[in-house]
């Protein structure tokens, strides 16, 4: 089969001229840069580089391999680590007409057997080794669970293999002839679902979200222009690959741009800062733990970090006070989008923003997309200053979530606007401020206190690292406030926290009345703290003192 397109985009172009980039997917680009631009580097692990010519070379390797699994239906699971291989990983499904499904390699056994059923996986590309573990338990675990699962093991040097467990429970090895491949499918087109991706699990069993190229171009589009992106950028992702945030600052827009991508298999704060420096790094992309991390490391202070110009940030509320220090203590400016896996982009801060949005909101409503509130009887919120659950509409949304009617039905009004788990405020210019999430509503005698409103309260102490705040259960009051805490102060109490925080003049309401100490906040797959299991250890914890 021949190519059907001739590519003629240079290096950066689509900062300036994103529209001739419409149609075109991420597969093709990684092949016309391998074409192009050979010997210049896509990736950067702290240990290696990896050129576009052996990006591309490595999708064809495993597109090889997924290619002795035979034509027809049968998605194809990944989990692999957060570097180039990841990525090869979706170009080789792309190119053999399958629908790629996300994982986290953070994820554990249960979750990954959920998503390969539910999303009917017929193979799984993995590795040997994943985040210094040998697989090879893990594989036959899920073997057991799903007896007909084929898997293809990879890595960055394209070396696959293909095994497939026979009829009669024999595992056999097939010899992989390696290919080249057309860059596209012909079953695919850009708007139609080739991913499939997870929320991040952070109160159960995770769904699995559509995914198009279209709709993330569309918003590394927005994220060029708002960061006024030039040609010569280095991205950093500290972000998990799989999920939103990851795919369009370390699968999308740097591909689309020609651009060099530092990855990591695992998250190291000491190595993060040592890439930066080493690459000259331009570009940092990482959630709010993660800069909050950067500006507590000791390797930090002596650090040269003037290359960064500016930072995405997100997935979880970015503390004004610390987004602040970051950009005095760094020079780039600290930027977000709003929005969610299944929303996409739904406003954006931008460099030529002020310091009170850029730092104290999540900027302005975009353009293309159609913002409507709702109250907690959901009828719409009207008024030039509107406050409740957003809803929205436009092209940068997923088109649901696979296989799941009672889910989809949650996502969406009964007009089709898709609803996210937030409560927000946007005012009289179109300014959106997180005020909690529906989930973060703590309920205490009858008053809504907002999760993320206390955990911004309690972050501010000086000796507190790392909060997440969740309601416990209580006979009298329904739920009272928690505060579970990374402290410099093992000793930190509820006194010296309440003290502390009244003398700041925060409400009553608003102040923890428990407060724990951990060694570390429990993470989930996605990189967020992992609210669900947050609260179970609060409640054991206060169920064993009586």
């Amino acid at each position: 089969m021949l190519e059907t397109k001739t590519l003629d985009f240079t290096v950066g172009e689509f900062a300036t001229n994103p529209d001739r980039f419409a149609g075109v997917s991420i597969s093709e680009m990684v092949r016309h840069w391998s074409e192009t631009i050979p010997d210049e580097t896509a990736f950067v692990t702290p240990e290696s580089r990896v050129s576009w010519k052996q990006y591309d070379a490595a999708a064809d390797a495993i597109a090889s391999a997924l290619d002795l699994a035979g034509e027809g239906y049968g998605h194809v699971a990944v989990l692999l680590p957060d570097t180039a291989v990841f990525h090869a990983a979706l170009c080789a499904a792309f190119r053999t007409g399958r629908v790629a499904v996300g994982i986290g390699s953070r994820s554990g056994i249960r979750e990954i057997s959920h998503l390969i059923a539910r999303s009917e996986a017929s193979v799984l590309v993995t590795t040997r080794t994943l985040r210094g573990v040998d697989t090879a338990e893990l594989v036959a675990s899920l073997r057991a669970e799903h007896p007909g699962l084929d898997v293809v093991f990879a890595d960055e040097r394209a070396d696959v293999s293909f095994e497939r467990v026979s009829a009669h429970g024999e595992l056999t090895s097939l010899p992989v002839e390696l290919k080249q491949f057309p860059a596209t499918s012909p079953c695919f087109v850009t708007s139609a679902v080739s991913m499939l991706n997870s929320t991040s699990g952070t109160t159960g069993l995770p769904k699995l979200v559509t995914q198009t190229e279209d709709r993330w171009v569309g918003f590394s589009e927005i994220a060029a222009e708002a960061a006024a992106i030039g040609p010569d950028e280095v991205f950093l992702g500290g972000v998990p690959a799989p999920f939103g945030f990851g795919l369009w600052t370390s699968h999308f827009l740097p591909a689309l741009l020609g651009a060099r991508n530092v990855v990591m298999e695992r998250f190291d704060v000491s190595v993060m800062i040592e890439l930066i420096e080493r690459e000259r790094v331009t570009a940092l992309n990482c959630v709010s733990t993660q800069f909050k991390m950067l500006l507590r490391s000791e390797a930090a202070e002596s650090a040269d970090l003037s290359s960064l110009r500016f930072m995405f940030t997100g997935g979880e509320a970015v503390p004004y006070s610390e987004a602040l220090a970051f950009e005095q203590r760094t020079g780039a400016a600290v930027l977000q989008f709003y929005g969610s896996n299944e929303t996409g982009a739904v406003s954006v801060t931008t460099v030529a923003d002020d310091s009170d949005t850029r730092l104290k909101t999540c900027g302005h409503v975009i353009d293309r997309m159609q913002v409507r509130v709702f109250d907690d009887a959901a009828k719409e919120v009207t008024g030039s200053v509107r406050r409740g659950q957003p809803g929205v509409n436009g092209p940068l949304m997923c088109q649901g979530y696979w296989g799941d009617v009672h889910a989809n039905d949650e996502l969406y009004t009964d007009d089709g606007w898709m609803l996210l788990g937030d409560i927000v405020e946007i005012d009289e210019t179109g300014r959106v401020r997180v005020v909690g999430r529906k989930a973060d509503i703590i309920i205490r005698g009858g008053k809504n206190i907002s999760a993320v409103e206390v955990e911004e309260y309690v972050r501010a102490h000086p000796s507190v690292e790392l909060v997440a705040v969740v309601g416990v259960d209580d006979p009298l009051f329904g739920e009272k406030v928690c505060a579970v805490v990374v402290s410099a102060d093992d000793d930190l109490s509820s006194e010296d926290l309440t003290a502390w925080l009244q003398s700041r003049g925060v409400t009553r309401e608003y102040i923890p009345e428990y407060v724990m100490t951990v060694a570390e906040l429990p993470m989930a797959a996605g990189g967020k703290v992992a609210k669900g299991e947050v609260k179970a250890l609060a409640q054991r914890r206060i169920a064993e003192l009586g």
